[in-house]
């Protein structure tokens, strides 16, 4: 007998199929729809736009478009609403959401009859939650991006957030910027609907999406104003009705191999740190592990080909122009899996045999002539960080990767916030700043404190760059020295939380490791005298998260949805 489809999918439980199948069609006949509607496969589409999300205000078209691709190819489009997480709208930072709005994507797929879905999402957290969500459920998915902003011209230069936001707020903190001058910057930064316009977390996982298999060929660099946009839309929604048909599942698509492409492509773009703790956990529900000894050797045989900020001085929008992010896997390809399948029906091989092979060589290099010769990114190890850190060294200093130097600790981002710009800070510049307690179980949920500012003593004789250290991210916009994740965690005791001001810290990137130069006896002693930052929550999903949530490590995912589960 074959599977339900359509409308006959998860029937609510009334205790008579024929009645549960009678009912749903009656109710949906008072939305209008005519039986031969009714009787079409089901494509959702899980739809993630609020009033709270600047970047997915263009979806009400979007989506449009996405039905339209279904109707045209027999489908009958039905869009739900799910969790939207607007960046900078969230308290005390979208990433404790983002396991919340996997948990929505999955039920609801899991709870609605659709036979495919398209996952429509941009904005940071936004399309790895939906991905995670959509890996579980294991219905046929396809992965539909907002695109980024288009940058624009402002005196001279063109500005997109948010690389040029922190560019611009760092000059005004040391004097260089009058306080009318940083509004009007302020109004010129974000401009159109869409993501930030830089290689910036969401466009990593955009184009980590479309590397998957998980999203069209094409797709990922399209900025969101564009037509092609909308054609894109379409096209998914198409898609997604070949999809039901064909039964390609997530499962089949999300596999080790394809997981590792992703990791060459985002050590290649110059991506987000964040990518690597998202696509861990996109992976962690398909029971692929993702090792950082593993990203450390791809790091070594992995170029970076694309020079878009943070990393270099092109946007999105140039990308898209100069190839996509097709022009990368080409370059790529003695390196690829090609085997891969996508949600295209056909091989990562196959799609790149097929394409055109121009490319706009000032945004993307040969891959014997990059940009840099080694991967953005690069995990350490040592006493500080026995579970590991992760150091974006394709925008940072290289004469800082290798030293030592004087904690400047920061017991906390209140201590942080009440201190780092007090004329008697005792800083210097070659000191290593360090924050502590800012990780997933600080409380602050792991928020983007890790880009520390530069004191403003410092700031002010023109120091630009520190090594910077914590167990907090940074935004993919964000550049500097700066070590991020480390685990375990100052809130759950790991060596971080014992360090103090006036301790000497080794960092090595040559050697991969970050260590804490002080005797065991002494850390012994602090380690028995140490107490947990702040009470754990007693109610409300704050409590599950208390309870559930990982280390870095492992995708900062909740113990209980991966596929292989880790104790929290």
């Amino acid at each position: 007998m074959s599977d339900p489809r359509g409308l006959a999918r998860g029937l609510t439980n009334y205790g008579d199929a024929d009645f549960s199948l009678y009912l749903r069609r009656s109710f949906a006949t008072s939305m209008g729809y005519s039986r031969e509607m009714l009787a079409r496969p089901v494509v959702g589409i899980a739809q993630s736009a609020s009033g709270f999300n600047n970047c997915h205000r263009h979806f009400p078209e979007l989506i449009d478009a996405v039905k339209r691709g279904v109707v045209a190819a027999g489908g009958l489009p039905l869009d739900f609403p799910t969790i939207s997480l607007g960046e900078v709208f969230l308290s005390p930072t979208s990433m404790m959401f983002r396991n919340l709005m996997a948990i929505d994507v999955e039920e609801m797929i899991r709870a609605q009859p659709m036979d495919a879905v398209v996952l429509v999402g941009g904005c940071d957290k936004t399309v790895p939650a939906q991905l995670m969500g959509a890996a579980s459920a294991d219905v046929p998915a396809v992965q539909l991006l907002a695109g980024p902003m288009m940058p624009m011209a402002y005196h001279g230069e063109r500005l997109g957030a948010c690389t040029d936001c922190r560019r611009f707020w760092a000059k005004y903190r040391a004097g260089g910027l009058s306080a009318t001058e940083i509004q009007e910057i302020e109004g010129n930064l974000a401009t159109t609907a869409g993501t930030c316009a830089v290689m910036g977390t969401a466009s990593t996982m955009a184009s980590i999406a479309e590397t998957l298999g998980m999203a069209l060929p094409g797709t990922a660099a399209i900025p969101a104003v564009h037509a092609d946009r909308l054609r894109a839309a379409e096209a998914s929604g198409r898609q997604a009705v070949a999809l039901a048909a064909a039964k390609l599942r997530p499962s089949q698509i999300i596999t080790a191999k394809s997981v590792e492409n992703a990791l060459r492509v985002l050590l290649a773009i110059g991506g987000s740190t964040n990518a690597i703790i998202h696509l861990t956990a996109i992976a962690g529900r398909v029971g692929v592990p993702i090792s950082l000894e593993r990203l450390n050797e791809m790091s070594d045989s992995t170029p970076v080909l694309v020079d878009l900020k943070p990393t270099g001085q092109h946007y999105m929008s140039d990308l898209h122009a100069a190839g996509g992010v097709g022009a990368v896997l080409r370059e790529l390809k003695p390196l690829l899996h090609l085997d891969c399948l996508t949600v295209s029906g056909e091989t990562l091989g196959a799609r790149l045999a097929a394409e055109p092979g121009w490319v706009d060589r000032a945004v993307v290099r040969p891959l014997d002539d990059p940009y840099q010769k080694q991967g953005g990114l690069v995990a350490l190890f040592g006493s500080l960080a026995p579970g590991g850190a992760i150091l974006k060294r394709s925008a940072a200093d290289p004469a800082l990767f290798e030293r030592e130097g004087r904690a400047v600790v920061f017991a906390s981002l209140d201590d942080l916030a009440a201190r780092i710009d007090a004329p008697d800070l005792d800083v210097k510049p070659d000191d290593f700043l360090v924050l502590q307690n800012a990780g997933p179980k600080s409380g602050y949920a792991m928020p983007e404190a890790g880009y520390l500012p530069i004191p403003a003593k410092l700031a002010r004789t023109g120091v630009k760059d520190m090594v910077r250290i914590s167990d907090a991210r940074m935004s993919g916009t964000a550049y500097g020295t700066i070590v991020l994740h480390v685990s375990p965690e100052a809130a759950v005791g790991g060596p971080l939380a014992l360090v103090k001001t006036g301790d000497r810290i080794r960092l090595s990137v040559a050697q991969r490791s970050i260590n804490l130069i002080v005797d065991e006896a002494e850390l012994s002693r602090r380690r028995a005298a140490w107490r947990a930052p702040t009470p754990p929550p007693t109610r409300g999903y704050a409590k599950l998260y208390m309870q559930s949530v990982l280390q870095a490590e492992h995708g900062c995912d909740f113990d209980f949805l991966r596929k292989q589960e880790p104790t929290a």
